[in-house]
Order: C-alpha cells, then sequence, then structure tokens
C-alpha cells in the first residue's frame, strides 16, 4: 500500500485528527480495569487472572511497535492505521467469543494478543507523519496525538460501565460489551485511515526545518548508540514511576487515608482516578508543547527530578494533608504522559526524522517493561508489607523510595545524552532519496 500524498493545498492541521481517531480508541486499554470485576465474577476469576489480558497487551504493545516499526515506516500512515484497526477490533470480536463461550483463554489472546499488536502498530501509525508535517513543532504535534491515547479512557470507562449496566455484568453482557467496543472502534478509527496523508515534499511548512536536513540516522544504526540506550532507561524509569500510582490509585488513597478523621469513599477515590487520567491527557500535550520552547533534555530534567521531589513529599507528608497527596500525584501523572508524548521530538532531535517512527517503536520495549516492573513493585511490597502485620501509608513507603531511586537512575541517563557520533550519521539517507523520486508530481 503507497501512502496517500496529500494534494495541493491540504492542511496539515487535517492530520492531528486522524491520528486522535485511533489513539482514542487504543487508549481504551487503560480502560480495562471497567472489566475486571464482572469478569471475575461472571467466569470465577482471581485478581491476578483478570489482568493478564491488560498485561499481555501492554507487553505486545511493546514488542510489535518494535518489530513492526520499519514497516511502518515502509509502508507508510495508512497501512499502520488499517493493522491497528484489523486488530484492535477483531481482538474485542475474538474476546466477545470468548466472553460468551465463557472460554477465558479466548479473552487473553483477543484483547491480549491480538488487541495488543494494534494498539502497538497504532500508537506509533501516525508518529513519523506528523514530525514531518510540523518539523516546526514536533513536540506539539506529537503531544496532540499521544495525548488522545491518554484520554481514551475518559470516554471508553463511563461508556463500558454504562455498557455493563445495561447488558448485564454476566458473561453474556460482557459479551454484547465487547462486540459493541469492536464494531464502534472500526468505523471510529476508519476516520484516520481515511483522512491520513504524507507531505508532498520533504519541506511542508515554508521556511520550517526540512524534515531530512541536519543528522539523520537510521534505525538500524540507532539502537547500536550509547543516546539510544539512555533514552531507553530514560523513558523506563519514568513509566515505571507513573504506572505505580496509576495502576493502584483507587486502592492506594484509600490506604493512605484510612485511619485518618477523613477516610477516602470509593466514589471519591474513583474521582481521583479519573482526575489523574486527565493529569495524564494534559501532561502529553502540555509539557511536548513545552518542550518545544526549552528542549527535550530540560524537560526530562523536570519529569525525573520534580517528579522525585513529588515522591518524596508523598512518602514523608502524604498521609497528612489529602490536596498535597492528590497534588503530587497529578503532577507524577502529567510527567508521565508528558514524557510519553515528548520521547518522540527527543528522537527526532538526536537521530533526525528518517526513520523516527522505527526507532521509536522499539524504544517502546522500554514500556513494556516498565508496564511489568512499576506494578510487580508496588503491589509486590504492599502485599508484604500487609502480611508483616503493616497498615495505610506504611505500605508504600518502600515502594516509593524504590521510585526515587529510579527517576534519579533516570535523572543521570538524561545527563549523559549526547549528540550522536557523526560515524551513524548517513549523509543522503538511500531510501529517502528513492521514496522522493517515486513520490507523484
Amino acid at each position: 500500500m503507497s501512502p496517500p500524498v496529500a494534494p495541493p493545498g491540504w492542511s496539515r492541521w487535517l492530520v492531528p485528527p486522524a491520528a486522535l481517531s485511533v489513539h482514542l480508541s487504543i487508549g481504551q486499554a487503560y480502560a480495562w480495569s471497567v472489566f475486571k470485576p464482572p469478569l471475575e465474577s461472571a467466569l470465577h476469576l482471581n485478581g491476578t487472572e483478570s489482568a493478564l489480558p491488560f498485561q499481555l497487551a501492554i507487553v505486545m504493545l511493546g514488542l510489535s511497535a518494535a518489530f513492526g516499526g520499519t514497516l511502518v515506516e515502509r509502508n507508510g500512515p495508512r497501512w499502520a492505521m488499517t493493522v491497528a484497526l484489523v486488530c484492535f477490533s477483531s481482538g474485542f470480536l475474538i474476546s466477545a467469543l470468548g466472553a460468551a463461550s465463557e472460554q477465558y483463554w479466548l479473552i487473553v489472546l483477543g484483547y491480549g494478543f491480538v488487541g495488543g499488536i494494534g494498539l502497538g502498530i497504532g500508537y506509533i501509525s501516525p508518529v513519523s507523519t506528523l514530525i514531518k508535517w510540523f518539523p516546526d513543532r514536533p513536540g506539539m504535534a506529537t503531544g496532540i496525538a499521544i495525548m488522545g491515547f491518554g484520554g481514551g479512557a475518559l470516554i471508553a470507562s463511563p461508556w463500558s460501565t454504562q455498557m455493563l449496566q445495561s447488558f448485564g455484568s454476566d458473561h453474556s453482557g460482557i459479551a454484547l460489551a465487547f462486540l459493541v467496543h469492536g464494531l464502534a472502534y472500526a468505523v471510529f478509527m476508519s476516520l484516520g485511515v481515511l483522512l491520513v496523508r504524507v507531505p508532498r515534499t520533504e519541506q511542508p511548512v515554508a521556511d520550517g526545518p526540512g524534515v531530512v536536513d541536519g543528522v539523520q540516522v537510521s534505525a538500524r544504526s540507532a539502537v547500536r548508540t550509547p543516546q539510544f540506550w539512555c533514552l531507553w532507561v530514560v523513558l523506563c524509569m519514568n513509566v515505571t514511576a507513573g504506572i505505580g500510582i496509576l495502576e493502584k490509585a483507587a486502592p492506594m488513597i484509600t490506604d493512605f487515608f484510612a485511619d485518618t478523621s477523613t477516610p477516602v469513599s470509593v466514589s471519591a477515590a474513583a474521582g481521583f482516578v479519573a482526575l489523574l487520567s486527565a493529569a495524564n491527557m494534559a501532561g502529553r500535550i502540555g509539557w511536548s508543547s513545552a518542550s518545544d520552547l526549552i528542549g527535550r533534555k530540560n524537560i526530562y530534567r523536570v519529569y525525573l527530578g520534580v517528579g522525585a521531589l513529588m515522591y518524596l513529599l508523598i512518602a514523608s507528608f502524604g498521609d497528612s494533608s489529602k490536596p498535597l497527596f492528590v497534588l503530587c500525584a497529578l503532577v507524577i501523572l502529567s510527567f508521565y504522559g508528558g514524557g510519553f508524548a515528548t520521547v518522540p521530538a527527543y528522537l527526532k532531535d538526536l537521530f533526525g526524522a528518517y526513520q523516527v517512527g522505527a526507532i521509536h517503536g522499539r524504544l517502546l520495549t522500554a514500556w513494556s517493561t516498565a508496564g511489568v516492573l512499576g506494578p510487580l513493585i508496588v503491589n509486590w511490597i504492599a502485599d508484604h508489607q500487609k502480611a508483616a502485620g503493616k497498615h495505610g501509608p506504611d505500605l508504600y513507603g518502600l515502594s516509593f523510595v524504590i521510585m526515587i531511586g529510579l527517576l534519579v537512575i533516570g535523572f543521570i541517563a538524561n545527563e549523559l545524552v549526547r549528540p550522536v557520533h557523526p560515524r551513524h550519521h548517513l549523509s543522503v539517507p538511500k531510501e529517502a532519496a528513492d521514496g522522493r523520486r517515486e513520490q507523484p508530481a
């Protein structure tokens, strides 16, 4: 499938909505927790089992982005969005069959494996194209799209809850909800497939920097540089710190204030989770846009350095002030979202736009690692502290100290990032030149 080239006069501002239609859809992954209690009740699962589809989906997100990144670069955004649509929607349809037949392994296969491939390919599908359309503001451009992934749960969570209330929370109701998800997301993602275009030239913005100007490094060479692995550590540490709160947000705030005069109700805890999702979404556009002004290294100094300070404040004073706890958590989650949205522009600064989508895909294996590491640290330590007779904030103190240490490691890795050595540069990317010759006049 040839990448669709924009006709004369095509507005570059039509490309972010195309990207958003995909990212708002696959952002449903953050609303998986809505299905956990009904699945546990209907199929007699425990909490670990009901989390398996989500965990596998995040692992497959990183793996499919890493292995499919080069294909996305080669075949273009329309091909990638089509693959994402087919896999993500098919995952829901397979899951619907699994719920209807009470075969949980089909839900794991559908949502986790097949749908997870759709997550990965869909996540990276617009990145390279957006950077080519917005070489003057790459942080803002990728932030707009990736904001959708953070905000997808704000739509999916109440929508899924309403469907389960209408259809019932038994296995047949869950199956029908999965079916509606699969069909609705297929239609919505089709808007992105039809709307997306690549620029006609390598310099779509008048007086803006050209896409192939300056440093250009291939994906094969990029993974051999220390800069790539420093950024891998930076992303992994930042995501681990954010997901450590996000994955256990409701029980965490309940535990922190359980022994105080103002305990947190179930509804208030749910509201806290919604606030975290909003901060996650806002951070993706806000902080990534700020990185266009102050630079990528400086914005990651904020994410990692101030993030460590926020964790220190929660560990030291969190249970004495509910507003302080909520504020610090919101800041951490805004950095979590901002880190995702800023990293494609950081990669573009270091390696150029030539194969930035493929490089980004390989870097997302850091997300797969953090998706396992963050929840493991927080849950494992909390379980052991509870078994030792501790309660309240004492369940999380050691976890927060570890998170501070990880953020410090990420801060150091960010400081070690330097310009890529010229031996990795491509003077004239052959594939890029071939691509320009093949484009219609």
